[in-house]
């Protein structure tokens, strides 16, 4: 009976959203009269015209006019930046965590993890989606969040507007996950000694040959049998070392993030480190090597023994030793509250300039998509999120934004099920 009632409680859930995206085709579009932050948090434009056409930005300038047959959104007295992006997430994947049956974000069943791919499993009707972006946060890295072993897939960078996966995906297969944490060391061998060794020697198999054996190679295929044809697993791991991806080593305990310091020491590849509760710890070291660092602000007390060091403090003190980094929310679900993470790092000593670039320009760099988004300059996707005040203030909120140049409704399931039921009528002589 509970289940039957969970059942109908989540089909009511899904059918109170919306099923598809409802935003108006791409425009001619002026925002006028707001302060605009073109380059992350920098770049500020006072009493700026931002001109949109064809889904991209034509231009921003201080008091600039503006074109016939342009729509006119008045942005005076509020700010403007470029839609936020969350750095980590499984958002598209499932709606409720808790209920195994509607969740893609898991393969604990995988042959191989590697060659897992998201854009499979991405669901634009996933009610997360409008319950997100309807908060300014309008991108976001979507991955898999556990497969059978250390390997948990590719990810996907995301636009949250579309109707198909497509649409959706920006780059697809923009890094290879890597779970290095205490759990993983636990699942996978049951200590570090066992888990590493198998991860380095899972890359040294993968690492391309040089000219020389590849041609000895290619010589005993050709006496012996036509060249296999390469697994979507060794695929990925090709365009790791092509530099095409990255990889990203989830961890938090300093050594571990020493050995992920150590990889591209080794192979050369890209690598990104993402959890990092002790990273601060080796800020200088990340800062050497070029890694970036995908965070919560949030964590700042320890659950685990390799979460020991954790503080509050840790993106600021990235931030200042010369680390990019980047923020990831405190779950998918809670996605949304992204800015309030935000502000969070700012008031424990991250500056404001630097809190707004982890969530615009720093992300766009880091998974390879600045080519497109990241910054409010000419030639980019028009994502824009027009704000009531400073977006990192717990109060404020979007009035108006737009994806690829499209307004997008600010509407979610949240919001229907709040007007139903702001205004109950009630039984006559019921106070």
């Amino acid at each position: 009976m509970k289940m039957m009632k969970s059942l109908i409680g989540a089909a009511a859930a899904i059918a109170l959203s919306s099923t598809a995206l409802t935003a108006v085709s791409a425009e001619d579009i002026a925002i006028t009269g707001g302060t605009a932050y073109t380059n992350g948090g920098k770049g500020k434009v006072e009493n700026a015209t931002i001109l949109m056409s064809d889904g991209k930005i034509v231009s921003v300038a201080s008091g600039g006019d503006v074109p016939l047959g342009y729509r006119t959104v008045d942005a005076s007295g509020k700010w403007v930046t470029t839609g936020f992006m969350a750095a980590s997430g499984s958002i598209g994947l499932g709606e409720v965590g808790s209920w195994a049956d509607n969740s893609d974000a898991s393969a604990a069943k995988a042959k191989d993890g590697i060659a897992l791919d998201v854009k499979y499993g991405l669901n634009p009707r996933n009610t997360r989606v409008e319950i997100t972006r309807i908060e300014g946060v309008t991108h976001a890295l979507s991955h898999f969040s556990s497969a059978k072993d250390q390997w948990v897939g590719t990810g996907a960078v995301i636009r949250l507007a579309g109707d198909t996966p497509g649409e959706m995906i920006i780059k697809n297969q923009a890094m290879i996950y890597l779970d290095a944490d205490e759990g993983s060391a636990r699942s996978n061998g049951g200590s570090r000694s066992v888990l590493w060794p198998a991860i380095i020697k899972k890359l040294k198999d993968a690492k391309p040959k040089d000219e020389a054996e590849k041609e000895d190679k290619e010589g005993d295929d050709k006496k012996d049998k036509k060249p296999k044809e390469k697994s979507v697993a060794e695929k990925n791991l090709a365009a790791l070392f092509a530099g095409d991806t990255s990889l990203v080593v989830y961890a938090h305990r300093v050594t571990d993030i020493e050995q992920a310091i150590a990889l591209k020491e080794m192979f050369g590849f890209k690598v990104i480190v993402m959890g990092a509760r002790e990273a601060w710890m080796v800020a200088d070291k990340l800062a050497a090597a070029s890694i970036p660092v995908v965070l919560n602000p949030h964590d700042n007390l320890p659950s685990r023994f390799d979460m020991l060091a954790s503080t509050g403090a840790n993106a600021a003190r990235l931030n200042a030793a010369g680390v990019k980094i980047a923020f990831s929310p405190v779950d998918t679900s809670n996605t949304r509250l992204l800015p309030q993470a935000a502000g969070n790092a700012v008031a424990m000593g991250l500056p404001w300039e630097a809190a707004v670039d982890a969530m615009t320009v720093n992300p766009a760099e880091i998974f390879g998509v600045s080519a497109t988004y990241g910054t409010m300059t000419t030639g980019k996707d028009a994502d824009v999120v027009v704000w009531n005040g400073d977006p990192l203030e717990l109060m404020t909120s979007p009035d108006t934004v737009f994806i690829a140049g499209e307004e997008i409704p600010l509407v979610s399931r949240q919001t229907k099920l709040r007007d139903r039921y702001l205004n109950i009528p009630r039984a006559p002589g019921l106070n």
